[in-house]
């Protein structure tokens, strides 16, 4: 999963690296077709605003932005969304496969 950083406006610490690295590399568990995150920082007057987009495959992509004072809270509020997002999506493919082999067949096969 490649994984970039693009701040506008502002400069990235390395601390602000390492909490997103260590934040965005959670996003797999959420939905494994994840191959390229971007993040994008950037700073609109007194707030700080941080964007995710998640390419998967098959051309999905998941876009979530969050204002904040703080820029490790705009963080997390997108990860938040983005989290939010890619669960429902995985929700959605796991329920449109229908039900398992061991639903379909029941206690007395076992």
């Amino acid at each position: 999963m490649n994984f970039t950083v693009n701040a506008r406006h502002m400069e990235a610490t390395d601390s602000i690296h390492e909490y997103l690295d260590k934040k965005v590399s959670k996003l797999p568990r959420y939905y494994n077709n994840i191959k390229e995150i971007e993040v994008v920082l950037d700073v609109e007057g007194d707030l700080s605003v941080a964007e995710i987009i998640a390419h998967a495959k098959r051309k999905r992509t998941f876009v979530a932005s969050a204002k904040h004072e703080n820029i490790y809270a705009a963080i997390d509020g997108c990860l938040d969304k983005i989290t939010q997002q890619l669960r429902r999506f995985k929700d959605k493919v796991r329920d449109h496969q229908g039900p398992s082999h061991e639903e379909t067949m029941g206690p007395e096969s076992a």
